[in-house]
């Protein structure tokens, strides 16, 4: 596409992610390039201006909340080519339609990774030093503890971190752990073991993972093979006092299994994600003193918005100027992506 030419653009997402992530500068960035039709943002596409404005549309930039483009939207939406998603998951939205009619797409999920990646390798740390049970005890005793007491199964030296899946995520967490003095072990059956070892990790079966770590993270997308993954046998042939962390998708994990295995006291778990995200107010993982339990906010949150508003911006300059999306969804790897 020629750099002179204005292709039009709308932009389809709730209208709570649309204030959280399209900031004034953001919107200037893209009026720079774009014909943009001016919020508020389509948030139903059955109204008679998301009619008019998808009659004109080429682009679409969606975020959390955009309704799905259906074959009966398309039909209201002959002009469009590209999609370009600020968050991070197309599935909600992005149907079999979108594929068949040869619309590009474009996801922020690279840009949403890093937040969750860097989440997941604090709480590494923090699990591995016992950080935030030191802090309980310390506040409740109020005075100064006998380092020298302290377990031989405390701290990070050597201690080996099990990453299931090499995701977007699980690629960053490896990245982000190198550094570290710690053993790293992969189980993805879609990783060769040749591929394992370049990212830096020991390739394992899912067995192997659960047994050999101390802490295991999850980052497996939430698809019907990967429901209750994580079962009853994986989760107690974990070492005790070993930390299941998750910041995937709750339903994984067999969170009945979980939570007896943290009641008994034989594992550890910080838990970003459960199933449902807000678990029933009597639920025992609440009171449960070896379970964190976080709101879902790995992710971006604050000013990590911009970072997805930024990435948006450079794939619609990169899209307008004819040169193709740096980050495209792959149709062909829908089947195991989140």
């Amino acid at each position: 596409m020629s750099p002179s030419r204005r292709p039009t653009a709308a932009l389809a997402m709730s209208r709570k992610a649309a204030d959280a992530v399209l900031e004034p500068r953001t919107l200037d960035a893209l009026a720079d390039t774009l014909t943009l039709e001016p919020p508020p943002v389509l948030d139903d596409f059955t109204t008679a201006r998301a009619c008019s404005a998808l009659a004109e549309a080429e682009l679409l930039i969606t975020g959390w909340g955009c309704p799905p483009l259906t074959e009966q939207v398309l039909a209201h939406a002959p002009r469009l080519r590209a999609v370009v998603h600020t968050a991070g998951s197309i599935r909600s939205h992005i149907t079999d339609a979108c594929w068949q009619r040869g619309i590009h797409v474009s996801s922020a999920a690279a840009a949403n990774a890093l937040p969750v990646a860097e989440y997941t390798v604090a709480m590494v740390l923090l699990t591995g030093k016992r950080v935030l049970e030191s802090a309980r005890d310390f506040r409740a005793v109020r005075e100064e503890a006998d380092w020298s007491r302290t377990a031989r199964t405390t701290g990070n030296y050597r201690r080996t971190v099990g990453i299931l899946s090499a995701s977007l995520v699980g690629r960053r967490v490896i990245e982000l752990l190198r550094p570290h003095d710690l053993r790293l072990l992969l189980h993805d059956p879609y990783v060769s073991a040749d591929e394992a070892a370049a990212l830096g990790a020991e390739p394992v079966t899912l067995d192997a993972l659960f047994a050999r770590s101390d802490t295991v993270s999850v980052h497996t997308p939430l698809l019907p093979a990967t429901r209750g993954l994580v079962g009853r046998e994986l989760i107690y042939a974990m070492r005790p006092g070993a930390v299941l962390i998750n910041t995937a998708r709750g339903a994984v994990v067999d969170q009945d299994a979980l939570t007896e295995a943290v009641i008994a006291e034989r594992i550890r778990a910080v838990l970003d994600v459960t199933d449902p995200d807000v678990l029933p107010p009597d639920h025992p993982l609440w009171s449960a003193e070896n379970v964190l339990l976080t709101p879902h906010l790995a992710g971006s949150q604050g000013n990590e918005w911009r970072r997805l508003a930024d990435a948006a911006v450079d794939e619609v300059r990169r899209w307008v100027a004819g040169d193709g999306f740096a980050h495209p969804v792959d149709h062909d790897k829908l089947a195991y992506l989140a």
